[in-house]
């Protein structure tokens, strides 16, 4: 006659989980296909939330205002998102760079001319479309041109993700026109 299984022990949901499990979901999250993942995965709930019915719920949590007022650090969510994370952001991307220039494939000025290039017309050439399309409208039109590079920190995640960049080079997203643009 067969023994009846041992009643197994369950462990609550929100328990503290196994050291080899904390180093499974480390290791799964250092990945770089990780990262543009969970950053496309983001982008698309907080699309499809803000064009829901549930719209006023989403506005209301990008304005609702933290921070410590004394030091002007009151902001919205949506200014923290935008600005702070976004410093934050370029401060890894900066110390990554920095570690390719120095010792990585960068280091030698034949292989890192082709990034830099791209880099720099990255950034010079939506500009320069913008400033074209504009010039007619006056000068406080040309300030609308910076929500651009938005869509770069986007592409970087997504280039990430493939390892190379996007066949048929990166699409920018549109300017917010909440923001002047």
């Amino acid at each position: 006659m067969a023994r009846p299984p041992l009643p197994s022990r369950a462990r609550p949901v929100f328990s503290r989980s196994t050291y080899q499990e904390y180093v499974r979901i480390a290791a799964i999250l250092r990945l770089e296909t990780v990262g543009g993942a969970l950053l496309l995965a983001a982008t698309a709930a907080a699309l499809v939330w803000a064009n829901s019915p549930a719209a006023g719920a989403y506005f209301g949590l990008r304005d609702l205002e933290l921070g410590f007022e004394p030091w002007h650090l009151r902001l919205s969510v949506g200014h923290w998102a935008s600005d702070g994370l976004l410093a934050i952001f370029f401060f890894i991307a900066g110390l990554e760079l920095k570690r390719e220039f120095v010792s990585g494939e960068l280091r030698r000025p034949s292989r890192a001319i082709v990034p830099v290039a791209a880099a720099m017309g990255g950034v010079a050439v939506p500009a320069i479309i913008y400033a074209a399309v504009t010039w007619s409208q006056g000068a406080e039109a040309l300030r609308g041109w910076a929500p651009w590079l938005h869509g770069h920190r986007v592409c970087v995640g997504r280039a990430g993700r493939h390892q190379h960049p996007p066949p048929g080079g990166a699409q920018d997203l549109p300017a917010d026109p909440r923001r002047g643009g």
